[in-house]
C-alpha cells in the first residue's frame, strides 16, 4: 500500500470546527459536512488537484466526494480554471443576458433527448422547485407523488421522508412544513410500481407530476429496478400528469445523454445541478417546448433569479461538458466497475456484509446482506460498522462521504493507481472491522 499513510492528524482541523460553530449553525453550511453521523472531526479541505483534496493539517486524500458529484474531470482541472479565470476577468455577473447563456442552453439540450427548452437557476433546489410550480400551473393540480428516501433540495412540499442529510441524522420527516403543504406531496416506495398504482388510482385526476431520481442517490445509490422507470412514464402519461427527472445527480455523470439516455426514458422534464456547473453553483430544469414556454416571460408562472445563469458557472459548466466526450464515460465505467469489483471480493474474503450497488461511476457500499433496492432496505445497513469503516478509511488516506447514504463518486482524475490503492485500503478497512 505504498500511496496510502495510515494515520491522520486532525489538530488544526478541529480547532477550526469549534471556531465555526460560533458562527454557523452546527459549524457547517450543509448539515453532511459535520461528520456527526460518523461521529469525527470533519477535514477542513484547503485545496484540491486530480483525484486528491488536502486539509488544513497537511493530510492528503484519494477523494470519491468530488464536491458531492460535480468534478468529473477531478479538482482544479486545468481547463475550467482557466475559463473561469477568463470569464472573471470580464466580470463576474450583469443580471443581463450573455452569449454565454444560449451557448450552455444549446449544449444541454444537444445532450438531453427531452430538453427542447432549459432555465437556468443557481441550485438544484430551485429546480425541482421550480419543475413542480411549472408542473401545478400547466396541469391545473396540486398534488405529487416523490419517492421514500428521495432528496429533492429543500423545498417545503419536498421535505417529506426525505434521505441523505435527512436520514442520516434521523430528523423528523418534514419539521416547519407547514400541514397543509405536506398534505399536496404523496410519498411511496422506490422501485414499487404497485404503489405508484395505487397512489394513481386514489388520487389520479389531481397529480400533477411524478418526481423522481431515475437512479436514487441519496438512499446510497439504487438503481431503477427493470421496467420502474417506464412504467413510470406510462402511468403518468394515462392520467396526464407529468414525469420529472431530477438528475441534479445523475446529470452527466452516468452518461453522456444523462440518465434519461442511458435507460432510454424520455421524461416531461428534466431538473440538472452539480456536472453543468463544473464545480460551481448551478440549477437548472428544462423539457417540452409546449410546457416550458408557460414561464415568464413566455407565461404566466413567474420564476427568477439574480444570478442565475451567472458567467462562472456557465463557463465552468461549459467546458466541463466539452471535456465530457464519449471516450471520458468509456474510462469512468471501466475504473468503476474494477473499484466495485474489487470492493466485493474484498468483502467475501472478509466476511464483511456488503452490499455493492453501481450505476456508471456511482458506487455504494452498502453495510447489509440485503439487496437495496429502496429506502427501506437501504436502513438494514449498519450504520455504526459504516461510521467505523468511514473513520479506517480516512485513516488510511481515502475520503469517502461521511454517510452510509451517499455513494462515491469516480472521476476521470482517477487514476488505475489510484483504484488499486483504494481497493487496498477498502481491504485493509474490512481487515481492521473484522479484528474489532
Amino acid at each position: 500500500m505504498a500511496e496510502l499513510k495510515s494515520g491522520r492528524n486532525d489538530r488544526k482541523s478541529a480547532a477550526a470546527f469549534e471556531e465555526a460553530k460560533r458562527y454557523i449553525p452546527g459549524g457547517v453550511n450543509s448539515p453532511v459536512r459535520a461528520f456527526k453521523s460518523v461521529g469525527l472531526t470533519p477535514a477542513f479541505i484547503d485545496r484540491g488537484s486530480g483525484s486528491r483534496v488536502y486539509d488544513i493539517d497537511g493530510n492528503a486524500f484519494i477523494d470519491y466526494v468530488g464536491s458531492w458529484g460535480p468534478l468529473m474531470m477531478g479538482h482544479a482541472h486545468p481547463e475550467v480554471v482557466e475559463a473561469i479565470k477568463r470569464t472573471a476577468e470580464k466580470g463576474t455577473s450583469f443580471g443581463a443576458p450573455t452569449e454565454l447563456e444560449t451557448e450552455m442552453a444549446k449544449l444541454v439540450c444537444e445532450r438531453v433527448p427531452s430538453i427542447e427548452i432549459v432555465r437556468m437557476v443557481n441550485s438544484g433546489t430551485e429546480a425541482t422547485m421550480s419543475a413542480l410550480r411549472l408542473a401545478r400551473g400547466f396541469t391545473g393540480r396540486s398534488k405529487i407523488v416523490k419517492f421514500e428516501g428521495s432528496y429533492h433540495g429543500h423545498a417545503d412540499s419536498l421535505l417529506i421522508k426525505a434521505g441523505s442529510g435527512v436520514a442520516t441524522l434521523g430528523l423528523p420527516d418534514s419539521p416547519g412544513v407547514p400541514e397543509g403543504v405536506a398534505a399536496h406531496t404523496i410519498t411511496v416506495p422506490y422501485n414499487d410500481l404497485e404503489a405508484v398504482g395505487v397512489a394513481f388510482e386514489k388520487y389520479g385526476e389531481q397529480i400533477a407530476a411524478v418526481i423522481v431520481e431515475p437512479v436514487a442517490g441519496n438512499m446510497g445509490v439504487v438503481p431503477p429496478l427493470p421496467g420502474f422507470l417506464q412504467g413510470l412514464r406510462d402511468i403518468t402519461s394515462r392520467y396526464g400528469s407529468l414525469l420529472i427527472f431530477d438528475e441534479v445527480m445523475t446529470g452527466f455523470r452516468v452518461h453522456y445523454h444523462c440518465a434519461q439516455g442511458l435507460y432510454g426514458i424520455t421524461p416531461d422534464l428534466t431538473c440538472l445541478g452539480k456536472v453543468i456547473g463544473g464545480g460551481l453553483p448551478v440549477g437548472a430544469y428544462g423539457g417540452r417546448r409546449d410546457i416550458m414556454e408557460r414561464m415568464a416571460p413566455s407565461g404566466p408562472i413567474y420564476q427568477a433569479g439574480t444570478l442565475s445563469g451567472n458567467p462562472l458557472a456557465m463557463a465552468a459548466g461549459y467546458t466541463t461538458l466539452k471535456l465530457l466526450e464519449p471516450r471520458v464515460y468509456e474510462e469512468l465505467e471501466r475504473k468503476s466497475a474494477r473499484l466495485a469489483e474489487g470492493f466485493a471480493r474484498n468483502a467475501r474474503e472478509r466476511g464483511i456484509p456488503c452490499t455493492i450497488n453501481r450505476v456508471g461511476s456511482m458506487v455504494c457500499p452498502f453495510f447489509t446482506e440485503t439487496n437495496v433496492v429502496n429506502y427501506e432496505t437501504a436502513k438494514t445497513s449498519d450504520l455504526a460498522l459504516f461510521a467505523r469503516y468511514f473513520a479506517h478509511m480516512l485513516d488510511l488516506g481515502v475520503y469517502v462521504a461521511p454517510s452510509q447514504f451517499e455513494g462515491m463518486f469516480v472521476s476521470a482524475a482517477h487514476s488505475d493507481e489510484d483504484i488499486e490503492a483504494t481497493i487496498e485500503a477498502h481491504d485493509e478497512a474490512l481487515k481492521r472491522l473484522a479484528a474489532e
